[in-house]
């Protein structure tokens, strides 16, 4: 009898030990959405808006950058000189313009006594028009060369880290050609997929956990919500099917660092 008690005993705990946990499991699973998605950095190419040679490059793949840091420059030289020529330009028009006006001064007061006819003085008018407007395109050309002397330096346009550093010094790069591809620090998503069942069960602005295969945990929230179905893609691991329609989510992270690494996986959790 004492040992028959023992294995009821054991038996009734066993199942009341099945039964919280599956009540705990269902209540949990029921307060939550797991996604599973890889983390998606924003990107940016480096290069200047102007054709030379690279003089200098100053970080190296992996360095951090502020925004606002010279990042490189190309030989200034060519620049200069088109900065020096567009003065020279306008000082000499500025020169013929004076002359110009001289003339028509003095035309102006002898036309009327006959000394010149009205025709030579309409000339001297209009050349004296034809002075103003090149003065206006010589002081468009010193701009165009101060822009394109200024754009010999490269500049970050926000935090990040030197993904590919492209060319080296020496090289001759074309216009908008890259010489670094930058990754920013912020913004920082995830990018994941919900079920078309759960897709009426979020929102934007809606709060998430993110956790990294190391445990490492952020905050988050719904930025985006896609409003075309689609497949499945095969990157993604889910319990359902993969022929199951799902949306598109991203999901920001709030507190990014640089230990979320761009395609690296992660759990979100979508508290309800």
């Amino acid at each position: 009898m004492p040992r028959l008690a023992l294995v009821l005993f054991t038996i009734a705990a066993v199942l009341i030990a099945t039964g919280l946990y599956l009540f705990h499991h269902n209540n949990d699973v029921g307060s939550h959405i797991t996604l599973y998605g890889n983390v998606d950095v924003r990107q940016v190419d480096l290069g200047f808006r102007v054709l030379g040679r690279v003089e200098m490059m100053s970080f190296q793949e992996g360095d951090t950058v502020k925004a606002g840091t010279k990042m490189g420059w190309l030989d200034k030289q060519p620049f200069t000189d088109e900065v020096t020529q567009a003065k020279a330009n306008i000082f000499s028009t500025k020169v013929s313009l004076e002359n110009q006006k001289q003339i028509v001064k003095r035309r102006k007061e002898i036309v009327e006594q006959g000394a010149v006819t009205r025709e030579e003085y309409e000339t001297a008018v209009a050349d004296k028009n034809v002075l103003i407007a090149n003065l206006e395109v010589a002081k468009a050309a010193l701009g165009i060369a101060q822009t394109n002397l200024r754009d010999t330096e490269l500049f970050a346009p926000a935090d990040g880290t030197i993904l590919t550093r492209v060319r080296e010094p020496g090289a001759v790069v074309t216009i908008g050609e890259p010489i670094y591809t930058l990754t920013l620090i912020d913004p920082v998503w995830i990018r994941a997929f919900v079920s078309e069942p759960n897709l009426g069960r979020i929102y934007p602005g809606m709060k998430a956990e993110i956790y990294t295969d190391a445990k490492k945990r952020y905050e988050g929230h719904i930025g985006f919500i896609s409003p075309v179905a689609e497949f499945t893609p095969k990157s993604v691991e889910t319990t359902q099917l993969r022929t199951d329609l799902v949306y598109r989510l991203r999901i920001i992270a709030d507190n990014p660092d640089h230990f979320l690494k761009q395609g690296m996986p992660v759990t979100v959790k979508l508290q309800l």
